[in-house]
């Protein structure tokens, strides 16, 4: 059903954040090719149901295996949350039962012990991601003597999509919810920015964190755990071509993704558009 060649890893986002994902496991495997699909135009799901989530998800993987990934990384932390478990246990057995799908919540819960003395941390992202308590259950699972406090930030992403994350709008915002975190918990020594656009609000979320709290991105971690997972699947590993590039599709206007891609890269984009439904 799909083709059998060594083929990129794909990165699956509803929209532009992912690619701060792409970004960070670029920096440490840049040998490999990637495929890069945003479902741009159905974007945000941070307030989608489960089902809707889950069905958007499971039409981009399906595309991406159609374009011969084998390995896929859900770089949305609300279909990490909302989606991945369903497509590990309906999707992958029934029509892909050697190809592979990861998400972006578990690296993160795994690398936080080694992140909080205090055992408080706090997590800043999208009502979706907040609602399915995903975060706090794997890193509780992992780690149950942390303490997880988490607060959504319904304004944040769309924030960053509109190009205004230096705004005196977007200060207030990020104030704002930071400050209700730390309301609720005093605690919190470490804070999880649980959604891939939150990272260009970084200087503005640093200027009102208080001195000694650290801020978690997650492309670095992401990507660490990415590399650790090809070491001890190398059978995956090889079916992983290395020409080191970079594609991109979108289910919007290529135009418009190009412009915006810019935001979150830097750089110029080779972008297709795809229909997913």
């Amino acid at each position: 059903m799909f083709p059998s060649a060594p083929g990129p890893i794909g990165i699956f986002d509803s929209g532009y954040g992912g690619l701060t994902i792409l970004h960070g496991i670029r920096q440490l495997l840049p040998q490999y090719d990637y495929l890069y699909l945003g479902d741009n135009a159905r974007a945000p799901y941070g307030s989608r149901s489960f089902e809707v989530v889950y069905q958007f998800t499971r039409q981009a993987v399906l595309k991406l295996f159609e374009r011969g990934c084998h390995l896929i990384i859900l770089g949305c932390n609300t279909a990490s949350a909302k989606a991945l478990r369903s497509i590990q246990q309906r999707v992958l057995p029934e029509v892909a039962p050697e190809r592979r799908v990861l998400g972006i919540i578990r690296p993160t819960a795994e690398v936080i012990g080694q992140l909080t003395t205090s055992r408080h941390v706090g997590i800043l992202a999208t009502e979706g991601t907040i609602g399915s308590q995903s975060y706090n259950m794997e890193i509780q699972k992992l780690h149950p003597d942390i303490t997880v406090t988490g607060v959504a930030c319904p304004l944040w992403a769309a924030i960053v999509e509109a190009n205004e994350a230096d705004s005196p709008g977007a200060d207030y915002f990020v104030g704002k919810y930071i400050d209700r975190l730390l309301r609720r918990d005093k605690a919190i020594d470490a804070i999880v920015l649980g959604c891939t656009h939150y990272p260009l609000l970084m200087n503005s979320i640093l200027r009102h964190v208080p001195p000694g709290i650290r801020i978690i991105p997650q492309g670095q971690y992401v990507a660490e755990s990415l590399s650790d997972y090809l070491h001890r699947h190398p059978s995956m590993e090889q079916r992983i071509t290395q020409n080191g590039t970079c594609h991109y599709l979108t289910t919007e206007s290529p135009e418009k993704f190009k412009e915006s891609a810019q935001i979150f890269l830097h750089e110029q984009v080779n972008v297709q558009h795809v229909d997913l439904d």
